[in-house]
């Protein structure tokens, strides 16, 4: 199973860390590691944590944001970082863009954009973390911006399978060499039984995995996949 993304938070305003905390309690697949409210705090809580995502504001008291990035980049140059800010002035975007921010959300956020953005890295994550050759459709999915479905379907693969989840039901083979069922599969990957029995008998029908029926203790058949 993959670790959980590690966040922080660097927001002076107390109530809006809280509220996009609580945006973060959806996502399972994330854990807040700590809020830091200027820009000491988030240098502190960057050395203490090594998180994958930072989620930064401009306007700090200490300092600005956007003079935090030079500061975070030659400290943690694999952190990842998303702006969320009231700044709309556009050479604090373009110094945004040139230390490689993931994005860039402008107050008041919606709830239903943030979610998009969040969801939009927790899969370059995934994909990141998936361990697979790089090629051109690799690639290309990384460096996607909302056209997900479209290089999915060019892919060749069949409608209901994604490439980023297929990839994370592979490499949970890699690493279990047992029979695992699809429940036990769903709890690896953080889907239902059922999205992760549709991933294991596709991968059955191309021999990638091997099914067979087994009896537990009680008599009970279940449907357990092994590694090829």
């Amino acid at each position: 199973m993959l670790d959980k993304i590690k966040v922080i938070i660097a927001e002076d305003d107390f109530r809006i860390a809280d509220i996009h905390e609580k945006f973060l309690y959806k996502f399972k697949e994330i854990d807040v590691a700590g809020k830091a409210l200027n820009g000491e705090q988030t240098l502190h809580l960057l050395e203490q944590n090594t998180p994958d995502l930072l989620l930064l504001d401009v306007y700090m008291p200490d300092m600005l944001g956007s003079e935090l990035l030079p500061l975070i980049r030659e400290k943690f140059p694999k952190v990842s970082i998303i702006m969320i800010t009231a700044a709309t002035d556009k050479v604090f975007l373009e110094k945004a863009l040139s230390y490689g921010v993931e994005n860039y959300l402008i107050k008041p956020v919606s709830r239903e954009r943030f979610d998009e953005v969040i969801q939009e890295y927790i899969k370059k994550y995934s994909l990141l973390s998936s361990i697979q050759d790089v090629n051109q459709n690799y690639v290309d999915l990384l460096f996607r911006k909302g056209n997900h479905e479209v290089i999915v379907k060019s892919s060749g693969l069949p409608k209901g399978i994604d490439e980023i989840t297929l990839g994370k039901v592979k490499a949970v083979f890699r690493e279990n060499k047992e029979g695992l069922s699809a429940e036990e599969v769903g709890k690896e990957i953080g889907a239902s039984r059922i999205t992760a029995r549709r991933y294991l008998e596709y991968l059955s029908s191309n021999q990638e995995v091997r099914a067979e029926v087994v009896y537990g203790i009680v008599g009970r058949p279940e449907r357990k996949y092994y590694p090829v």
